[in-house]
């Protein structure tokens, strides 16, 4: 399931206190599936930067904020978003 709507992810941050991610589909690909998304924290909205797909499901971070680890626990949370149940 790709995941098309906006949803909140909870990351570990390390050194600093936890955090929620609002993770927001930006760009679309000619099927009408996200490509990219967006990453802001969830309650001051602090841009973190954007995560993007390519067809194969690789991804890659576009930003300067979050560490390796942060990053890797959003693009598993984009792939295997599974939305309200």
């Amino acid at each position: 399931m790709t995941m098309t709507t906006e949803a909140k992810a909870w990351i570990k941050r390390g050194k600093s206190a936890d955090e929620i991610v609002r993770v927001v589909p930006d760009e679309i690909d000619k099927d009408g599936r996200p490509i990219s998304y967006n990453l802001f924290t969830a309650y001051e909205e602090n841009y973190l930067g954007r995560i993007l797909f390519d067809a194969q499901g690789y991804w890659i971070y576009d930003g300067q904020v979050l560490t390796v680890t942060e990053t890797e626990q959003l693009a598993r949370f984009i792939i295997n978003y599974k939305g309200a149940v």
